[in-house]
């Protein structure tokens, strides 16, 4: 019995699927797989992803979630779609093309901070370096926009307390399969917005299993 990717499925999309499963994530960022978006791409896949305080330690099936989920509001969320088009596309210089989103509500003394949006796209390139990235070589044609909104409370609601949303849009190409490096890099991002201190180890295995609708052809988009 020999063993593959379904029939239809792309040798290398199914590859990068497999390695999106491999990977290790902290303890804190929980994933969900969601509809993937159309019309872009011929194949997809795309998960939403929370960070979560006090997360319990330790590898866990995303079919048995803990409880502790439903009872804190995340600190940060965001999204991380997976574009692949065997043709390839001139605009991405590859095959493959990563889009990301990452949402955070900070504290409002950050909103006068004039270098706010360099200091949180620079982010993004720290969290693919201490990945293992390198732009031009593991990623090309990087970009993306750093959006700040200062929400202020006036009348009945005055006392409520200012805050900022920030909301980071990155997208780039990665060279060959090898996308779980690649979740590592985002879902960093995404501890990074949440003000999640770094921690090298302690790691959690994602144990996450895509379900066939990830590995079927269709069209897709943003």
């Amino acid at each position: 019995m020999t063993s593959g990717p379904p029939t239809g499925v792309p040798v290398d999309f199914a590859a990068a699927l497999a390695d999106l499963r491999s990977a290790a994530l902290r303890a804190e960022v929980r994933l969900t797989e969601i509809p993937a978006p159309r019309r872009v791409a011929p194949f997809s896949v795309a998960l939403s992803g929370d960070v979560l305080p006090g997360a319990p330690p330790g590898p866990r099936s995303a079919d048995a979630p803990d409880e502790h989920d439903h009872d804190v509001d995340p600190l940060a969320t965001g999204r991380f779609v997976v574009l692949y088009d065997p043709a390839g596309q001139e605009a991405w210089h590859g095959t493959f093309r990563v889009v990301t989103l990452v949402r955070a509500t900070l504290e409002p003394e950050m909103a006068a901070d004039p270098l706010l949006a360099d200091v949180a796209w620079s982010w993004v390139g720290e969290c693919l370096e201490t990945a293992g990235l390198t732009p031009g070589t593991d990623t090309l044609a990087d970009g993306g926009t750093v959006t700040r909104v200062l929400s202020q409370s006036y009348g009945a609601l005055e006392g409520t307390p200012g805050a900022v949303d920030l909301e980071i849009r990155a997208s780039w190409t990665p060279v060959g399969t090898r996308l779980g490096t690649h979740l590592r890099a985002w879902a960093a991002l995404l501890t990074t917005a949440a003000g999640v201190p770094p921690l090298p180890e302690g790691v959690a295995a994602l144990t996450r299993r895509f379900t066939d609708r990830s590995r079927q052809r269709h069209t897709v988009g943003p």
